[in-house]
């Protein structure tokens, strides 16, 4: 009867923390999400320099509209597997020699599967660019690669926006920790549906489709982790009033036995 006390209060402690962890979870996204709300909806500020570029985390200036200037380092671009509305294709990710010095790579939008091989080839023989102003949002880096699949520099096989991985199979010496996510969507506007967006439809890349979403399901998690801490006390006390019933009676039943 002890093990099974101890076992019981153990449960229920734990299944407590759990719960009191989804809560404060649960306020920690809320926050995030209002931050996010009002970068969102925030005029573009200048792109740090590389001097304040260590300083750059996800919850200080994660989406945060930013403009930066330089030109586009086109033979460098490097595709990474996506899935959006439009269907499955590529981010078109090329890097952006900063007037200030340095290198930011810039995810300039969305091509379908088909226009792989032909973006490629024009970025491949793409001659100098011009001087060009890019306004987007900041995002943090996605190392490792993909579900089950990881990143393979050697084949040009990217399934991940691994800023370090990428800038290191480009040479790019002096890139960002973080990328631009080129266009700046509107927040407050429904995404479209997958038969509302066509296709087929160019001009390729299609920029402003980051999808600014974020998953919170801890008011539910919290109230399974208290429920099944309730569920342990009620059946604590339901195993301790049986066991005083049965005490009960068994005193009762000594009590009236008739003496040898």
């Amino acid at each position: 009867m002890a093990m099974l006390a101890l076992a019981g209060i153990a449960l229920f402690v734990v299944f407590s923390a759990l719960g009191w962890w989804q809560v404060e979870r649960r306020t920690w996204k809320l926050a995030l999400m209002e931050r996010v709300e009002q970068r969102l909806h925030a005029a573009p500020i200048p792109l740090p320099p590389p001097a304040g570029w260590p300083q750059v985390t996800a919850a200080s200036h994660e989406y945060q509209p930013v403009r930066a200037q330089g030109r586009w380092l086109e033979r460098k671009t490097v595709l990474t597997q996506a899935a959006t509305v439009l269907g499955a294709g590529f981010w078109v990710l090329t890097p952006l020699q900063l007037d200030t010095g340095g290198q930011v790579l810039v995810n300039r939008g969305f091509i379908p599967e088909a226009q792989r091989a032909p973006w490629l080839a024009a970025a491949a023989q793409a001659p100098d660019s011009p001087a060009v102003q890019v306004e987007g949002l900041l995002r943090m880096a996605e190392p490792g690669g993909g579900f089950l699949r990881r990143n393979d520099p050697a084949q040009q096989r990217w399934h991940s926006r691994d800023v370090a991985a990428i800038a290191q199979a480009q040479g790019l010496a002096q890139a960002a920790r973080f990328f631009i996510d080129a266009g700046i969507p509107d927040a407050r506007a429904p995404h479209p549906a997958p038969e509302d967006a066509p296709a087929s439809a160019g001009p390729w890349p299609r920029p402003g489709m980051t999808v600014v979403r974020f998953h919170n399901s801890h008011f539910v998690y919290a109230v399974t982790w208290f429920g099944l801490a309730a569920m342990v006390a009620a059946a604590a006390v339901y195993v301790a009033r049986y066991e005083l019933r049965l005490r009960a009676a068994h005193r009762l039943s000594t009590r009236h036995e008739p003496p040898l």
